[in-house]
């Protein structure tokens, strides 16, 4: 389990909008094409966020966008199945309301796919995209897409559509392929997606994009599609991973991102597979850029997408979680709350946003207490691949990645190793249901592997097994269930015996660990860390 998996199977957050017959700024025309017209809009009210919750569709990567008297918000659509750990990404969407506060909105789904808008790109992989205004009075869309014929080493670019309405139809603005690729307008290795755009006071644009730590910017023409000056690297900005987002504020430049700086101190995220929201500020356009500090901490979902605008008078941030219904890091879905800054500071600070969540039913009784617990592990600080959180969260993912997980893979796995509940009062218990999860079968002695064999141990002075214990199963994927005499203690661990071959231990995977009283009460999450128990077994 390495930086390099998650780069590879979960790290591209990302996802974008012209008329037929335009012919472009310049010497270039905009051929006539067939476009793809957008499905009826549907009004809906939203209790909160997410904005579209119910699970019909999901919406990521949000870019908003004011016109006119309207708030307008183009975000991808997730459309992998539960428990696929991949995105599948066919289309772009839009959401608008004229007051947030109201809960009032419109859907317009599928307003564009990349192989209708760009006859050289493929179908699929929509991703981060955005929507401006352009001098001349049309809307621009800024697409990342893959291109179908190529021989590039990464095949994603970006292209510009041309539109009168939001809505489209969007039609390609520079036919001729793409206006950023690994081949134009100098060559690159990067994976060229997520691009953002602004246009300044005096009318010139400017576009950045990038990932994987790889941020780059540039000063386009004033017909929003030809590149104007050198494409000019970022480097300043602490922990830069993908998804930029440019504006500018009373003369301020900001540089909004998704970081992903990971471990036990850092001040973004402890776990690498998730992202915080950081920012930069500078008094150009092109930089030079300085790093200010978080200012959203990780969320839902692994991947972290913002764009942020001002509208009526107040600013707001848009984003993605996985807290719509059956949503996860492939079934994202958009939220929107206020963005608001210190003035009394220069340059004028953003304040740390609080997510917000539309009102949820109250929780049904449980015997599972674990959410009462502090959780503990041998491996402690657990790598930052792994979330020692996620062992009391409450979920049991399909498909988990590395920080759905407590894990303790690393390359010299020892024999044995736990994980431990502590409570800030005694509880009453009689039973435990732990998942196992493995990339390797039992008796290997690498990867991550079910335990050869574990027991469950309180604290009673010292570690002692629970008493009257039912069997411990080690099959992954489905909760094995202990149950024991009814015991009274404020620590409870499950010591596991790592699975082995040829000297060398595998390590444990375990998405999720609860602890069952004997009759059922409403969870109360723990408010502060608990104390450890004084001893080692």
């Amino acid at each position: 389990m390495t930086k390099k998996w998650f780069l590879a199977a979960a790290a591209l957050a990302a996802p974008a909008l012209p008329a037929a017959g335009w012919a472009g700024t310049g010497d270039a025309a905009v051929a006539a094409a067939p476009t793809v017209m957008p499905s009826a809009p549907v009004h809906f009210h939203s209790a909160g966020n997410p904005i579209l919750s119910d699970g019909r569709y999901y919406s990521t990567d949000p870019a908003p966008v004011v016109l006119g008297d309207t708030l307008w918000i183009i975000a991808g659509r997730d459309e992998a199945p539960v428990g696929v750990n991949d995105f599948i990404m066919n289309e772009w969407q839009l959401l608008a309301t004229t007051d947030p506060a109201s809960g009032d909105w419109t859907h317009y789904p599928a307003i564009a796919r990349p192989e209708t808008v760009f006859k050289w790109a493929e179908a699929g992989r929509a991703y981060a995209g955005q929507i401006v205004k352009g001098p001349d009075g049309r809307l621009y869309m800024y697409a990342p897409v893959l291109e179908r014929d190529s021989d590039a080493q990464d095949r994603f670019a970006i292209g510009v559509a041309v539109a009168d309405r939001p809505e489209g139809p969007w039609v390609d603005a520079h036919p001729s392929g793409p206006i950023i690729s690994e081949r134009v307008p100098v060559a690159n290795d990067i994976q060229n997606i997520d691009p953002t755009v602004m246009i300044d006071d005096d009318g010139r644009p400017y576009i950045y994009w990038g990932t994987f730590g790889q941020l780059r910017g540039m000063e386009l023409d004033r017909d929003m599609i030809t590149p104007k000056g050198p494409e000019v690297p970022v480097h300043s900005l602490k922990g830069y991973f993908e998804a930029p987002w440019l504006m500018k504020r009373k003369g301020t430049y900001y540089m909004l991102y998704a970081a992903n700086n990971a471990g036990p101190q850092s001040n973004c995220t402890p776990a690498v597979y998730h992202a915080c929201l950081a920012y930069g500020t500078a008094s150009s356009p092109l930089g030079p850029w300085t790093y200010r500090g978080v200012f959203l901490g990780p969320v839902s979902s692994t991947t972290s997408h913002s764009g942020a605008v001002e509208f009526k008078g107040q600013w707001y941030l848009a984003y993605h979680t996985a807290d719509a219904k059956n949503g996860g890091h492939f079934r994202r879905s958009v939220a929107l709350d206020k963005l608001n800054f210190d003035d009394s500071v220069s340059p004028p600070a953003i304040l740390p946003v609080v997510p917000t969540r539309a009102p949820q039913p109250a929780p049904a009784p449980t015997r599972n207490i674990a959410m009462a617990a502090t959780p503990a592990a041998s491996n402690m600080p657990v790598p930052s691949q792994y979330w020692i959180k996620s062992l009391n969260d409450g979920i049991v993912p399909q498909a988990p990645l590395p920080p759905d997980m407590w894990g303790s893979w690393s390359p010299h796995n020892p024999a044995s190793q736990w994980i431990e509940y502590r409570w800030p009062q005694p509880v009453t218990i009689n039973g435990s249901r732990i998942w196992f999860w493995g990339d390797h079968p039992a008796g290997s002695g690498e990867g991550v592997a079910p335990p050869a064999s574990w027991q469950l141990q309180y604290w009673d002075g010292a570690w002692k097994p629970v008493p009257g214990a039912s069997g411990y199963g080690t099959a992954v994927d489905a909760p094995q269930e202990t149950r024991f005499k009814t015991i009274t203690t404020r620590c409870l661990r499950a010591v596991f015996q790592a699975s082995q071959a040829g000297g060398h231990y595998a390590g444990f995977g375990v998405p999720e660990w609860q602890v069952l009283a004997p009759s059922a009460h409403v969870p109360t999450p723990a408010r502060d860390a608990a104390p450890a128990c004084t001893s080692t077994p």
